[in-house]
Formats: C-alpha cells, sequence, structure tokens
C-alpha cells in the first residue's frame, strides 16, 4: 500500500485542496462554532502538518476559501444552511479580507494560491477550481478541511467527475456531528476516494 500510495501522491501530479480553511469559517468570528470547535481538535493541527509537509515535497497547495458582501448580494439563499447562517449573524468575508484569508495555522506560502467563490455548496461546482488543476498538471487532489457533512462531500464528488484521484485524510478533516463525519468516511467517502490518514500522505512525500 506504502508504495501505490507514493505513486498516487506523485508530487508533481498532486495538489492539497484545502475547503473553507480561513478566518471566517474556522477563526473566532466564525457563524458555524460548532464546526470550528470540531476543526480544533484534529482537523486543525493535522492539516497543517500536512500543508508543511506538502510544500516541502513541492505539492501545490491551494485555499479553496467562500466569499461574501455584507449585503449577502450574490449569495445562495435556497438552503436551510445558507439561511441559518445568515440568521446566526453570518459575517461579511469580501475578497482579501482577514475573514477570507487562510486561518494562521495554515499560513499562506507565496506558493500557494487561493480561489474564492460567492456562491455554491462546496469549492468545485461553478468555480476556476477544475481549470486550475489542469492547468497544473494535476491529477489527484487531496482534500483538507471542512465540512465533510457538505462541502468536501461535494468537491470530492465534483473531482471524482471530472476525472481526478480523491485522497481524504480523515484526520485532517471535520464535520458534524463527530460520529456522523466517521460514518460518512466509511461508507461513502470509501467508495469515491482513497481514505487515509494524515501520517499516510507525509511518509508518502518523505
Amino acid at each position: 500500500m506504502a508504495l501505490d500510495l507514493r505513486t498516487l501522491l506523485d508530487p508533481n501530479t498532486t495538489a492539497v485542496v484545502t475547503s473553507e480553511c480561513q478566518n471566517g469559517v474556522l477563526g473566532p468570528e466564525t457563524s458555524l462554532p460548532e464546526l470550528a470547535e470540531a476543526a480544533r481538535v484534529q482537523a486543525i493541527p493535522n492539516g497543517a502538518r500536512l500543508l508543511h509537509a506538502a510544500r516541502i515535497a513541492g505539492v501545490q497547495v491551494v485555499h479553496a476559501v467562500f466569499w461574501r458582501r455584507p449585503d449577502y448580494r450574490g449569495g445562495n439563499t435556497n438552503g436551510r444552511l445558507f439561511v441559518a447562517m445568515q440568521k446566526h449573524g453570518a459575517v461579511a468575508m469580501e475578497p482579501g479580507s482577514h475573514l477570507a484569508m487562510p486561518i494562521d495555522e495554515f499560513s499562506h506560502s507565496p506558493s500557494d494560491m487561493i480561489l474564492g467563490r460567492y456562491h455554491g455548496l462546496d469549492p468545485m461546482g461553478g468555480t476556476d477550481l477544475d481549470p486550475v488543476l489542469r492547468n497544473l498538471g494535476v491529477k489527484t487532489v487531496v482534500v483538507v478541511g471542512v465540512s465533510v457533512n457538505v462541502a468536501l462531500l461535494g468537491l470530492s464528488i465534483g473531482l471524482v467527475n471530472n476525472g481526478y484521484q480523491v485522497v481524504v485524510p480523515r484526520d485532517a478533516v471535520a464535520g458534524v456531528p463527530a460520529d456522523y463525519s466517521e460514518t460518512l468516511l466509511d461508507n461513502t467517502y470509501q467508495m469515491i476516494s482513497t481514505v487515509v490518514t494524515t501520517d499516510d500522505v507525509v511518509n508518502a512525500w518523505a
């Protein structure tokens, strides 16, 4: 398995995509405190360790972030998640603002790329992520961040539908409740991706 994983995670054809690991989602001003708390348990520290290893190995890091205007113009209102966030005082996350930037634990290397979106439930649908990854020569994507419930699921399915191999380090992602996230990883993500641990990925790049 280790040899296969090293081949799958070839630094020349692999990218790490972080999903919504930004100050406005996982930081103190989040409108999703339960999710942010869940991510602090292991997804954030393990994600930071994985990103450090990726940069050393020359693996491209892409931060997929969510943007929101103060008036929410252009954002979705057609789902209970969007409505709930507005009711709980969802904060503005405009491009370039502190809340739209990656969390401090994930830092931001000059080689990293940041791709944002104003709409949708995941970083893949209707965004530049697919063409950017193709232009980078990427074949395998390691997904990190939140949430296992929605954004990461849509991202993973979207990547598979577009021909990419997907690797999910189960201890570098988070969702709520925790036991439901584990069920999803064991029964849904296992069907569409290679579910491993952060150590597995880091060791493959060692």
